[in-house]
């Protein structure tokens, strides 16, 4: 006799979450909420960057006093090392001496990346910069802030429609030596697939687009958590699990290999 087959456990149920509908007066009280979710969150990072900047500027000359500081603390970021893997890059970031971050007053999730540097046999800037400036839209000009400072232009941001990224250029000492010429960043066959090869870090300077975000890397993770990315103590906790998953093998393969050991600086 052929059994009766049953549906598992908690099918109903999933079936009905996922059959769930709003009505128009539920759908505009969750929009609303989002919004003052939105708001709050906005607000708290604003306060935050206000209270977070004497802590950097005590913090500046510390790190700036400990030798390739920002080199090591950079390079210990998974994305940003990917992007520098030429070793002419490394060799030039060595030079690096300082790195800020200048938020804009009025519109802080914009910033201007500041990167400093000791004289080198590489290019005569001592600064090199890079800006992501806040394009208002044309309904700005007439809005008025709030008692937060806030206006709708704000709470409508949008990082890809209302950011242009700048650029300079970049005074090599040799030009048939300068890295974005050696190793330039390639295009992609497709333009929407953003670029095939990223080249010399340094295009990230001399070209107006990130496609690769190295900008909000540096300013949202690198900088504010710089003395823990020098440690070798911040970073991708994925890749990390499967570091120790990959371990975890070796060891069951060869009881007697030593396990490795993650170096800190």
């Amino acid at each position: 006799m052929a059994g009766t087959k049953r549906a598992s456990p908690g099918a109903d149920k999933q079936k009905t979450l996922l059959s769930a509908e709003l009505n128009d007066a539920e759908a505009k009280k969750l929009t609303e909420i989002r919004a003052d979710l939105h708001r709050a969150e906005l607000i708290l990072e604003r306060n935050a960057q206000i209270m977070l900047i004497p802590v950097y500027e005590k913090r500046r000359p510390i790190v700036k006093a400990i030798e390739n500081f920002w080199p090591v603390a950079l390079l210990n970021h998974t994305m940003f090392a990917f992007h520098v893997s030429h070793n002419a890059d490394q060799v030039a970031l060595t030079y690096l001496e300082d790195l800020w971050v200048q938020r804009d007053p009025v519109e802080p999730r914009c910033f201007t990346v500041e990167f400093h540097f000791k004289e080198n046999p590489h290019f005569s800037n001592t600064v090199l910069t890079k800006e992501y400036k806040w394009v208002a839209p044309p309904a700005a000009a007439d809005e008025k802030p709030d008692a937060d400072g806030l206006t709708e232009s704000m709470l409508d941001f949008s990082w890809d429609r209302d950011v242009k990224p700048s650029s300079m250029k970049i005074d090599w000492k040799d030009p048939a030596k300068a890295l974005t010429k050696l190793y330039p960043r390639e295009p992609a066959e497709d333009a929407d697939e953003g670029p095939a090869e990223s080249g010399s870090f340094f295009n990230y300077f001399e070209i107006e687009e990130d496609p690769y975000g190295l900008g909000l890397n540096i300013s949202n993770e690198v900088f504010p958590e710089a003395i823990d990315y020098f440690l070798g103590e911040a970073g991708d906790d994925e890749m990390d699990s499967d570091d120790e998953e990959d371990e975890d093998d070796a060891d069951e393969i060869d009881l007697e290999q030593p396990k490795s050991k993650k170096q800190k600086v």
